[in-house]
């Protein structure tokens, strides 16, 4: 077997080898069935049970309390930019939405096309270096919802704190760093994320919803659009995503043999340290986001000229250094160091950055 890269890739992201190997191992013959899961009735009962357990074992990584519904449902976190105000804004109603970078501009964007949205804060002043605090934050009592991002894949901007709604549930986008690190469920009323980063392949996003916020979406929410509609049919109100559905199931598995989402918080912290530490003493690379605000997934830097980055990616891929170069948007460098990126890539990638930047003087 030809040995596998180091991939640095926002999304579409690395998945655990192991969960590739026993993917791989039962892509012809699922546990003596004779068939692989792409093939087998989604009604079946041995799909029903693949889907049943990987719902079982996100419940136990992120201990999600009972009065909440876990979801596997099509499409990307986008669909659920408008998903989200058709299932909880009502007519004429209002949301907060907070902007700390390209991804929450987007949702807030769309949210608009269903009714006002209020951007309760915004990094836009800092640069989208920082994130505001709740202080300055101007919450609507009327709000629906509020809504923000915790972590922005692009921009390489993080929260490390909870915001305090109140009465008033709060939505989070979790895409890029759900099961990264502990998360107390019962702060939100609901979660999403695309599984795509840190759950598994593109095509599924997984939905946590408290169950008193379901019910509310307007008439004319399309009916594949409706949590409701997704909670009565346990995610299978059409043929869903079986096959994403079936690896993310491995990942949770995975996790857990890993000893859960606290073991993977101490990995990442440790990986995250060691990239930003040398970041930081180096002459040659640079990253402008406030220290309190650092991704731990998503690290942008910039080299001190811009006409080194083709060199410097040129080198990386040489060593099997995969998809370092930073978002479109953006430009520069983003090493993304999700939970199945291990150490060995993080000192591989360190180790190469020193070397280009002896031979750069």
């Amino acid at each position: 077997m030809t040995t596998r890269a180091y991939n640095f890739c926002a999304g579409p992201a690395a998945l655990p080898q192991e969960v590739l190997e026993q993917a791989q191992a039962e892509l012809l013959d699922w546990q003596g069935r004779g068939l692989s899961v792409m093939e087998m009735s989604h009604r079946s009962d041995e799909f029903v049970q693949i889907a049943q357990t990987a719902e079982q074992d996100l419940r136990d990584l992120l201990q999600v309390p009972d009065n909440y519904k876990v979801l596997f449902v099509q499409g990307g976190a986008s669909q659920q930019f408008a998903q989200i105000p058709l299932n909880f804004m009502p007519e004429g109603g209002s949301a907060d939405y907070v902007d700390t970078g390209i991804w929450s501009r987007k949702s807030a964007d769309e949210a608009a096309h269903f009714g006002r949205v209020n951007i309760a804060a915004s990094a836009k002043e800092l640069d989208y270096f920082a994130i505001p605090g709740q202080n300055e934050w101007k919450l609507d009592p009327n709000a629906a919802y509020v809504h923000y991002a915790t972590n922005e894949t692009i921009g390489g901007l993080q929260f490390d704190w909870i915001p305090q709604t109140g009465d008033i549930p709060l939505v989070a986008d979790m895409s890029s760093d759900i099961l990264s690190r502990p998360v107390d469920v019962s702060k939100f009323g609901m979660i999403y994320a695309g599984a795509q980063k840190n759950i598994g392949p593109s095509g599924l996003v997984v939905v946590i919803v408290r169950e008193d916020l379901l019910g509310r979406a307007r008439s004319s929410c399309p009916t594949m659009l409706n949590y409701q509609v997704a909670a009565d049919n346990g995610s299978m109100y059409n043929t869903p995503a079986s096959f994403s559905w079936y690896l993310s199931g491995l990942v949770f598995k995975w996790l857990k043999e890993q000893g859960g989402v606290a073991a993977m918080a101490r990995l990442n912290e440790e990986k995250q340290r060691k990239l930003y530490d040398y970041i930081d003493s180096s002459e040659l690379y640079d990253n402008p986001v406030s220290r309190s605000g650092r991704s731990w997934m998503n690290i942008p830097f910039r080299l001190a000229s811009d006409k080194l980055d083709k060199p410097f990616l040129a080198g990386a891929e040489e060593r099997r250094l995969l998809n370092l170069k930073g978002h479109r948007s953006v430009g520069g460098m983003r090493a993304s160091i999700y939970n199945a990126v291990p150490m060995a890539a993080v000192d591989a990638l360190i180790d190469y950055m020193k070397e280009f930047e002896k031979e750069q003087g």
